[in-house]
């Protein structure tokens, strides 16, 4: 309040209310006494104290006619408070939250899921949508609803302008030409996609079908649904056939290169061209790009890709884009020595070729940074993982290489040695490899952890190295020790074989101690890594030991989950707990084990999948919990299994909205899909590991799957991404927003 009540009364009832104060005593026997000795403390005085002080003073010399209108004060200011509220209430952006679905109700707002990040919060939602009222009807405000709903790359096309017909004479359309210009490459390359200008026949079928296309009343919402990731200062992996031949991939295989979305701005003011989308890298689109020099949209430092020969970025006018197609060794379109170029490049392979040398000079040292295509934050990569880190001081993260003077240790097991003799100081440590580089060791990795104390071997946030092993990571602990990998990418060198005893897998956690004891680790986690499928791959990608095991647990009563992360098969012991969330486990086939004892053929485990893609056949003692999950196994010709998925304790545990193939053995059952003939099953873009689709589901698979989960998601390893809510959000809010006879279509262009 601005005024005081007792302030306004006559002077008379004032001083006869003080008179009354003076002749009482209103204070406690404690009061009076903390009063007496705040008076005789000598000043200054702490700002409680004083606040203290002016308290007690007040209630001291106020009488009944100050109190009584005290109160009445303090409800005439709650009233002008609420007053004040009502006016606030008539704006989005002072409105309190009770008041913001009456506010989206009157604009003719309607709620969504809110996923991405743009639409997750409803105030700014609506407001969003208060803004764009002015704007709506207009094809920018469809592209711009697109992008800020799903979260992912969006453009709207009005199909009439692509529609092939007879001009008016009075409105010659001179850019709408019935034939395309073939002396542009961009004409041909962009055709049946987002960005295709050339003409085309009228197509009647409805294009909210998915069917048709081109028609007068149609609106192409196009959907880029995929992400590019991005690798900073790698390695270029050479050519085991030519040192002069070297792979953007760590694992070097081939690799289709994306290049990154350049963001339109908060606000959509012009269309979206090919640069804005999270897209593949065309060899036509990244010459074109270098030709601008310095003005280069996709390569240079900051941008998708950037090539670099002994450190010194290379001048995008010494780089020649080509077909470097071919068996290793006999690359098409490789450089000579006379050629004007440092480098040549082919995106759509991941191949690199640098120009012969000078006779008698070294092959300088080749670094690239680029772009990957994958579907989610999963497996690893330069995503944000901090909030995943076990350990969080930072006096016990122990960089590796070792930045200290001098080094502490010189390798990653010298490294894991010397932190597994700081947990004696501390029931925590981990080691954190920096960079994105390839780490190769020439054996395997252990570590012997004691009781009560974590290991933590993890990527550096923004970082995915690659360890390429020749021998096992083997771990053991005493009791109610545990071992963390996070964030890397592990594969076998190739002198790696499978062998007996050992190496039978990538991450192996035997039954014994180094010392011959029972080997009592309490739990191994594993979290945005990759054990890679099949130990590693060729050049085509195909796994070189695909029926071999990634991940081996045997001893009793270690726990192991496993999160956003891609694996091989995992074989258990049957008294250990494997849970997994959010991830793939590949056998690399149908028909190869995917889960087992460690014999491959009696039940594993206790096994718990929640949002998780299993290629391979199952065979668990007791499936704890299947939820949102996919199981893609089959069975050999004259196979000893009598189903891909068995569980052998049937009265115990729960399969809820899973995919299951035909003939599973399972506990109860909640709102399953059995393969059967004729029914519906997951349709994947690729079930081959380094692919950009990835285990990633097509648009087209049955709505009994795709949007088969207990949230109305997808089942399989990309449920957290919940694809199929931001395109029901889309569809929602465009019915707010398209005008009057006109009709839309979501097409996804990857």
């Amino acid at each position: 309040m601005s005024f005081d009540l007792f302030s306004l009364m006559p002077a008379v009832y004032r001083l006869r209310d003080a008179e009354i104060a003076a002749s009482q005593q209103l204070l406690t026997p404690a009061e009076q006494t903390e009063l007496n000795n705040l008076k005789a403390k000598a000043p200054p005085l702490s700002a409680d104290e004083q606040a203290l002080l002016d308290s007690l003073l007040a209630k001291a010399s106020r009488g009944p006619l100050a109190s009584l209108l005290m109160l009445i004060q303090e409800q005439i200011g709650v009233l002008a408070e609420d007053l004040d509220q009502l006016y606030d209430d008539q704006f989005i952006e002072t409105c309190a939250p009770w008041v913001i679905p009456y506010i989206g109700d009157l604009i003719g707002y309607q709620s969504v899921h809110g996923i991405a990040p743009a639409v997750d919060n409803p105030r700014s939602a609506v407001a969003e949508t208060i803004s764009l009222r002015r704007r709506k009807g207009t094809i920018l405000v469809m592209e711009q609803l697109a992008r800020d709903v799903t979260g992912w790359g969006a453009h709207a096309v009005e199909c009439f302008q692509v529609l092939a017909d007879t001009q008016y004479l009075n409105h010659v359309r001179l850019h709408n030409h019935y034939a395309p210009d073939l002396r542009e490459w961009p004409v041909g390359l962009y055709i049946d996609t987002g960005f295709d200008r050339t003409a085309h026949k009228v197509d009647v079928r409805r294009i909210a079908s998915g069917r048709g296309r081109y028609n007068i009343q149609n609106i192409g919402i196009f959907l880029w649904s995929m992400n590019a990731y991005r690798i900073t200062h790698a390695d270029a992996t050479p050519s085991s056939a030519d040192p002069l031949a070297f792979r953007f991939h760590s694992l070097g295989m081939d690799m289709r290169l994306f290049h990154r979305a350049v963001s339109q701005g908060e606000q959509i003011t012009t269309p979206a061209t090919p640069v804005n989308m999270a897209d593949r890298l065309r060899r036509r689109v990244l010459c074109a790009d270098l030709q601008k020099g310095v003005g280069a949209e996709y390569y240079g430092a900051p941008n998708s890709l950037a090539l670099y020969l002994d450190g010194q970025l290379v001048n995008p006018y010494q780089i020649r884009v080509a077909n470097l197609s071919g068996a290793d060794g006999s690359w098409i379109n490789r450089p000579t020595a006379d050629t004007p170029y440092a480098v040549t490049v082919d995106p759509e392979l991941g191949r690199i070729a640098l120009t012969p040398p000078v006779p008698g000079s070294p092959v300088p040292k080749l670094t690239t940074s680029y772009s990957y295509g994958f579907n989610a934050d999963m497996g690893g990569g330069e995503y944000a993982r901090s909030a995943t880190f076990t350990v969080q001081d930072p006096a016990w993260v122990f960089p590796f290489p070792d930045t200290a003077s001098p080094p502490r240790y010189n390798t990653l097991q010298e490294a894991l040695d010397f932190a597994v003799s700081q947990l004696a100081h501390n029931g925590q440590a981990a080691i954190e490899i920096e960079g994105s580089e390839a780490y190769k060791q020439t054996g395997g990795l252990s570590a012997a952890l004691p009781s009560g104390r974590t290991l933590e071997l993890r990527a550096a946030d923004a970082a995915r190295p690659t360890l390429l092993l020749n021998g096992e990571i083997r771990v053991s602990g005493a009791a109610s020790s545990a071992f963390l990998l996070n964030g890397l990418l592990i594969a076998a060198l190739p002198s790696m074989t499978p062998a007996s005893p050992s190496p039978i897998a990538l991450v192996h956690i035997p039954k014994l101690a180094p010392d011959g004891s029972s080997n009592a680790l309490g739990r191994l986690s594993i979290a945005h890594c990759t054990l890679v499928p099949g130990w590693n791959v060729d050049t085509s990608g195909k796994p070189h030991f695909g029926a071999s095991p990634s991940l081996v647990v045997l001893p009793s009563g270690i726990q192991v989950t496993m999160e956003k992360s891609v694996s091989g098969a995992i074989l258990a012991a049957p008294l250990t707990t494997v849970c997994a969330c959010d991830s793939i486990l590949d056998a690399t086939d149908r028909t190869n084990v995917a889960y087992a004892a460690p014999d491959g053929a009696s039940g594993g485990g206790a096994l718990t999948l929640q949002g998780c893609t299993v290629v391979g056949k199952v065979h668990a003692t007791l499936l704890t919990l299947v939820s949102n999950s996919i199981f893609w196994g089959g069975l050999a010709a004259g196979d000893s299994w009598a189903t891909p998925l068995i569980a052998d304790r049937k009265q115990e545990g729960c399969v809820r909205f899973s995919f299951l193939p035909e003939g599973a053995q399972t506990p109860r059952r909640f709102e399953c899909v059995e393969q059967k003939p004729a029914s519906s099953q997951p349709l994947f873009f690729a079930l081959r590991y380094g692919l950009a689709g990835y285990a990633k589901l097509l648009a087209s698979t049955p709505d009994a799957i795709r949007r088969g989960a207990d949230d109305g998601g997808e089942m399989g390893a990309f449920h957290f991404v919940l694809g199929p809510l931001r395109e029901t959000d889309l569809r929602v809010r465009m019915q707010e927003y398209l005008p009057a006879g006109l009709e839309f279509g979501i097409i996804y262009q990857d």
